[in-house]
């Protein structure tokens, strides 16, 4: 790998940390990042003419794989005409169709640029709409890098306002109220006393950002019911979830109706996109339809417009997920026979074509027991595999995926070159 180590040298002289998002850096598994040339359905080729199996698949957004031959040319035909207007266009309407298709929880929807844009608007809509200035995460949720949201609990069950970043006022942070995950107690306890302050509620239905920790039943049901009892507005950030659980994401999986929806990723085909809509009388909040100002220059962009709406007319075709379920209920099998006929003691979390192996004896729930896993093992696992050419998110606490572009052959592959890591590491 010697052209990525030259390169990433010379990024790391011009770029914070060589990379232009923390992860991709490897300092959570060690060694130098590898540095992509291209992809191509289930595989990305690095600088040093390496090939590898991509479980990554650029954190999700690649359901169908690399340079898909349909996207790609829909893309091409769409810069021919221009990049970028600064004006309403027809792609818009025809995505937001989709969206709104898909999910019957939204009645009004609006583009954004990232994942972080949709929920941080999102949020200024909710305390709009409400009057109320606080808000409520789990511990473990990520949810961009907007200020108030990059806030984490301490070792108590319920922590008011702590700063998880420098450069974060204590002051914007105090209104960020974080809980655990699963804790349905620690929920009622803190809205019986603070409701009247609380403008919403926001949660990754299925957890993405720890690995792939999956709600305990009649969790979701539950906050569902009580955000409703107290006026508070459930916002479910999907942008991971969308589109992956299922075509209608996790509300469709585990049928709750929030009251607004984050999108992201796959509704941009591999291109930066993000969008958030809800209910027809919260969304006539934003502007110029109501007064809670939000706007983006690069909002609606035609090529991230058209990579969406061909990604979503491929995934809409029957049959679709069905196969995606078929492929990952492989990947889980092999994998989780692997680890046990290796000897290595794992967990392995799925939700439709989303996963996470964790290196721990104990059930992952929340944000504690996954920081239980080994992750000095889990280090050794991804450099076994990287070596073995099956490329794994580099850290342990984050989920993995699939596209339809993965092929039995790919899922032996993978298993055999886990199975040979496992006993690597043991």
């Amino acid at each position: 790998m010697r052209k990525s180590k030259i390169l990433f040298k010379k990024a790391f002289n011009l770029i914070p940390g060589g990379v232009n998002s923390p992860v991709r850096a490897f300092r959570a598994v060690g060694g130098n990042p590898v540095f992509i040339e291209s992809g191509k359905g289930s595989r990305i080729y690095d600088v040093d003419g390496n090939s590898y199996i991509d479980y990554v698949l650029s954190w999700g957004p690649l359901i169908l794989g690399h340079a898909h031959p349909q996207v790609i040319k829909a893309i091409q035909l769409a810069a021919l005409k221009g990049t970028s207007y600064g004006a309403p266009t027809p792609l818009e309407i025809e995505l937001a169709e989709m969206v709104l298709n898909a999910y019957p929880s939204m009645d009004k929807v609006r583009m954004v640029n990232s994942g972080t844009e949709a929920t941080m608007s999102a949020i200024r809509v909710a305390r709009g709409f409400t009057g109320r200035d606080k808000i409520i995460k789990f511990e473990g949720c990520y949810h961009g890098h907007a200020d108030g949201l990059l806030v984490k609990a301490g070792s108590g069950a319920t922590t008011f306002g702590i700063p998880d970043s420098p450069g974060v006022p204590k002051s914007y942070a105090k209104n960020t109220i974080t809980l655990p995950f699963n804790n349905i107690n620690a929920f009622k306890n803190v809205i019986q006393n603070e409701w009247k302050n609380i403008a919403c509620v926001i949660i990754e239905p299925v957890v993405g950002n720890i690995g792939c920790v999956l709600p305990k039943p009649g969790f979701l049901e539950t906050l569902r019911k009580l955000t409703l009892s107290y006026g508070i507005v459930l916002i479910f950030d999907e942008v991971m979830t969308g589109f992956r659980v299922s075509y209608g994401g996790a509300q469709a999986f585990y049928n709750i109706k929030p009251d607004m929806t984050c999108l992201g990723k796959i509704i941009g085909g591999g291109l930066p996109v993000g969008a958030y809509g809800g209910k027809k009388e919260i969304m006539s909040m934003v502007s110029p339809e109501g007064p809670v100002y939000q706007a983006g220059t690069l909002s609606g962009n035609p090529l991230a417009m058209t990579a969406g709406i061909m990604t979503l007319k491929i995934l809409s075709r029957k049959g679709v997920y069905e196969k995606l379920e078929r492929m990952a209920s492989l990947l889980e099998e092999g994998l989780t026979d692997a680890a046990k006929t290796a000897g290595v003691k794992t967990k392995f979390y799925r939700a439709g074509s989303m996963f996470c192996t964790y290196f721990t004896e104990k059930e992952v729930i929340d944000y504690p027991t996954a920081k239980l896993s080994d992750t000095a093992r889990f280090s050794k696992f991804f450099s076994a595999m990287l070596k073995r050419g099956i490329y794994l998110a580099p850290s342990q606490f984050e989920a993995g995926f699939l596209s339809l572009a993965h092929s039995v052959k790919d899922i032996d592959k993978t298993v055999k070159a886990a199975y040979k890591s496992f006993l690597e590491v043991k």
